[in-house]
């Protein structure tokens, strides 16, 4: 099928300003061509246009080139996936020495090491950040213990790309630009802020739903450590490229082997089912990437928030399709949603499920074994009743707390009406910009009540 670039173009133009995003660009792989949109502007402060080929924040997108890294080491077979990670960082530890001896390079890869989300920790510009990260986080407890939950952490990916400097004698972005970038012939992909200065650069924008939003206080809010999990700068045909490596089984358009198939196979493989299955689409993780069930059509790909910026990736290998698109701000979830629906069902013959709310009749829940203080690194959450309502609050703690006050426009605690959907998943209204966000109550495997938002697990404290 060919692609109508013209139509397509048309359309995120339309989209973009209906959900008043201030640019977008959209990437599509079909057919082996990487077709390249974009649409709006990169900064409404100085008027500079989404013109094809700029550069965007990609957060959490880091973490599948991460998770490439750590494959094409265990190719050479200098890491052994089911090894505890002190087998190669013996410096690695948590404050609870047994738990730390079942932390695995395999569960940092699929989310199911326990380890946190939300600890952000500046650990300097130097070579040495990653090294003084996990330092650091031998102070740090788990949210839960090794293999009892899948729970999104950002942390565990710092240790893996703290591995790959070790193994390959690079730092993780030497490391990424000449094992990846480089053979794939990725030219607008970067880690550090001072390289993107080279190309037309996004800024991310804030604003309340419905309003069109302004540019943000500041570009990049991350420090140089969260580059394994938080920090590629991208463009939208970049990723799709990187996704078309994967999709061709390891391989870069000239030959160049980057991944054995296996591995390629292996990152897609079903490791731990998801209990959230809509704060990031997944229906289950595989060693690095998201998995989705499109009504039996496999799909992977990742999504990516850098506070003000958003990344998503989808990629259909039955089809051999990838979508990618890059926003700046504004109902950006609204945009991919519509976007991604109408693009996949054309492209792929994938039906998306419909956006997340609750039911028109709500079920009838007692939330009473549910109500109370749940904790993790960064986060407290507490589920309370009163004048007939279920009630949410999420506050960022400690130092996460401070990075939510540097950016501006963000609240560290926010607040909103919990609605049945089923016995144990709710619809939370009025957080962080969103409609409904899921709300899912569920047990770790040691039987501890927890709750997940966002995808991380947080255990029942009081």
């Amino acid at each position: 099928m060919s692609f109508d670039i013209d139509r397509w173009q048309a359309r995120l133009g339309e989209l973009r300003a209906e959900h008043h995003v201030p640019g977008a660009t959209l990437a599509v792989l079909t057919g082996g061509s990487v077709h390249e949109l974009a649409s709006g502007l990169l900064h409404r402060g100085t008027g500079v246009e989404a013109a094809p080929g700029p550069v965007f924040l990609a957060g959490s997108l880091a973490k599948v080139y991460t998770a490439t890294l750590v494959m094409q080491l265990a190719d050479a077979d200098l890491i052994d996936l089911d090894e505890p990670v002190t087998s190669v960082l013996p410096e690695f530890a948590t404050p609870d020495p047994d738990a730390t001896k079942r932390i695995t390079f395999r569960r940092l890869l699929s989310h199911t090491g326990g380890m946190t989300n939300d600890f952000t920790h500046d650990t300097g510009r130097g070579d040495d950040c990653l090294a003084r990260y996990v330092e650091a986080l031998r102070r740090v407890p788990l949210d839960c213990p090794p293999g009892t939950a899948l729970s999104y952490g950002s942390s565990g990916y710092v240790v893996l790309g703290r591995a790959v400097e070790v193994l390959t004698g690079r730092t993780w972005d030497q490391a990424l630009r000449e094992r990846v970038f480089a053979p794939l012939g990725l030219e607008r992909s970067m880690t550090l802020p001072e390289e993107a200065l080279r190309f037309r650069t996004a800024m991310g924008h804030l604003g309340e739903p419905g309003t069109e939003p302004v540019p943000a206080p500041v570009w990049d809010v991350m420090p140089r450590s969260a580059g394994p999990y938080g920090r590629v700068i991208v463009s939208a045909g970049d990723v799709a490229r990187f996704a078309r490596m994967h999709l061709a089984g390891g391989l870069a358009p000239d030959g160049t082997r980057v991944l054995s198939s296996e591995a390629v196979a292996a990152m897609r493989g079903r490791v731990a089912d998801s209990p959230d299955k809509w704060s990031m689409s997944a229906d289950a993780w595989g060693l690095g990437w998201a998995l989705y069930d499109w009504d039996g059509v496999p799909g992977f790909g990742h999504d990516g928030n850098a506070a003000t910026q958003q990344s998503y990736l989808r990629v259909v290998p039955d089809a051999e399709v990838a979508v990618v698109l890059l926003t700046n701000g504004g109902d950006f979830a609204r945009l991919y949603e519509d976007l991604f629906a109408e693009l996949l069902d054309e492209l792929a013959g994938v039906r998306m499920p419909p956006p997340f709310a609750p039911p028109a009749n709500p079920p009838a829940v007692d939330l009473t074994p549910w109500l109370g203080t749940y904790a993790r690194e960064g986060v407290v959450t507490t589920i309370s009743r009163g004048a007939g309502r279920a009630r949410i609050a999420y506050e960022f703690v400690g130092g996460m707390r401070e990075v939510v006050e540097s950016m501006g426009g963000f609240s560290p605690r926010v607040e909103g009406d919990l609605t049945p959907v089923t016995s144990t998943v709710f619809a939370a209204s009025g957080l962080f910009g969103h409609d409904y966000m899921p709300v899912v109550f569920s047990h770790l495997t040691d039987g501890t009540p927890c709750v997940y938002v966002s995808m991380r697990a947080a255990p029942k404290v009081s």
